[in-house]
């Protein structure tokens, strides 16, 4: 056969491609059940947030054992390099989160939590895996790809500032610097065996929201010697709302929740304070700073011209999660070439947060979801509920597409 030095060159570039995605395909695949028992392992060992100490050290020893160097920030957070030829041509971090929540775990299953009321019922055991497996695989494909892969195990997720923030500031994207970062997050309504992406905005921002209302308290046969903190308070529940949904763009989705309403203890006391609590979320960083403050002139007005006095703190948490449209679009393309693009699919907007937003705030980001749901199985349960569980089969497909995204992302 005859064709050009061009031609050839190319031709040569596309079978080398071929055959290093088969490659991982296969080390995925002969490694699966090796990490479905580390994941087992980590979801029978759960920790929470910033006090991942016995989950941090079980990844350094594997990091180990692989022949990736690593080191710590953040206390429990694990930092690896992985260079591959000509280390300074593409530098891109992979990031995993390592903590669990404070849930009573309710699954019948043998790897069941060990630890009473902690579970990984947001599927940071299947992260954390997946982000080991896909570095056991890069680490023995490191002589067939260029540039460095940086790997970030993060504690924190689940709890404010979020331990991105915390590894931002310890200069965890430099030395070296990543050109962008990508993460991935279980779904548990999408079938395992696909995978989803979005472009631009995908999460929310999160804000805690803390009030509470001082007043006069007294006997509730004289409601008119005091100032009324329930009805105040409920007045003020009302109000917030009405300031949401009448300022923000009907287009830009925005959610304020009082989820706890605390004050009072008998039938014939009004109460001297009243406690709100509620969280905001917002997709849009200009709206979301203007909420703040429409939020905090609403509620003092209102409860001062009723008699009573506030104290309110807006604690402010997650930013945006954007995937960068570039990046994302070529990620999503070596996703469809990895694993075929009838099993690829445009996820949904949520108004969920992750903290990934932060690195994203830095350089490009690109967080998309690795379907976990198996109906044949029964396995249906959302994240954040007791009785969340994946199909493992799962595993075997995160550790391969991380490591095929690792190092065929193009970053120019």
């Amino acid at each position: 056969m005859c064709y050009s030095p061009l031609l050839q060159g190319k031709t040569d570039g596309l079978f080398l491609h071929t055959m290093l995605k088969e490659k991982i395909k296969q080390l995925a695949k002969y490694y699966a059940p090796e990490f479905i028992e580390v994941r087992r392992h980590l979801h029978a060992y759960p920790e929470l947030s910033y006090q991942e100490f016995e989950t941090s050290a079980f990844i350094q020893k594997k990091l180990k054992e692989f022949n990736i160097p690593c080191s710590t920030k953040a206390n429990t957070g694990v930092i690896g390099l992985i260079e591959g030829k000509n280390p300074s041509k593409r530098i891109i971090a992979l990031r995993a989160d390592m903590d669990a929540l404070p849930i009573k775990e309710e699954n019948n299953v043998s790897y069941k939590s060990r630890h009473e009321g902690v579970m990984h019922a947001c599927g940071h055991d299947v992260h954390s895996t997946v982000l080991l497996g896909a570095s056991k695989i890069l680490s023995e494909i490191k002589n067939e790809f260029e540039g460095t892969i940086k790997l970030i195990f993060q504690p924190g997720e689940e709890r404010n500032p979020g331990g991105a923030s915390i590894l931002i500031k310890e200069n965890v994207l430099e030395n070296p610097k990543p050109e962008a970062i990508v993460a991935l997050h279980v779904h548990p309504g999408l079938p395992v065996g696909r995978l989803s992406f979005r472009s631009g905005v995908v999460m929310a921002s999160a804000d805690e929201i803390y009030i509470t209302v001082k007043g006069k308290g007294g006997h509730a046969a004289s409601p008119h010697t005091t100032a009324d903190t329930i009805l105040i308070a409920s007045h003020l529940v009302v109000a917030l709302q009405q300031v949401i949904s009448r300022n923000r763009n009907p287009f830009s989705p925005s959610v304020l929740t009082i989820s706890s309403f605390q004050g009072g203890h008998t039938t014939n006391v009004i109460p001297s304070e009243v406690k709100l609590m509620g969280t905001f979320r917002a997709m849009d960083e200009e709206w979301r700073l203007k909420a703040h403050e429409l939020i905090r002139k609403e509620a003092t007005g209102l409860v001062k011209s009723l008699g009573a006095e506030i104290d309110l703190h807006i604690d402010v948490g997650y930013p945006v999660v954007y995937n960068n449209e570039k990046l994302n679009a070529e990620a999503t393309t070596q996703a469809e070439i990895f694993l075929g693009k009838e099993n690829v699919e445009e996820t949904e907007m949520r108004m969920g947060a992750e903290d990934f937003g932060y690195y994203t705030q830095k350089i490009p980001g690109c967080f998309f979801r690795l379907g976990v749901m198996n109906k044949e199985k029964d396995i249906t349960s959302g994240v954040h509920t007791p009785t969340f569980n994946i199909d493992e089969s799962a595993i075997e497909i995160g550790m391969g597409i991380m490591a095929w995204l690792g190092c065929a992302i193009k970053l120019s």
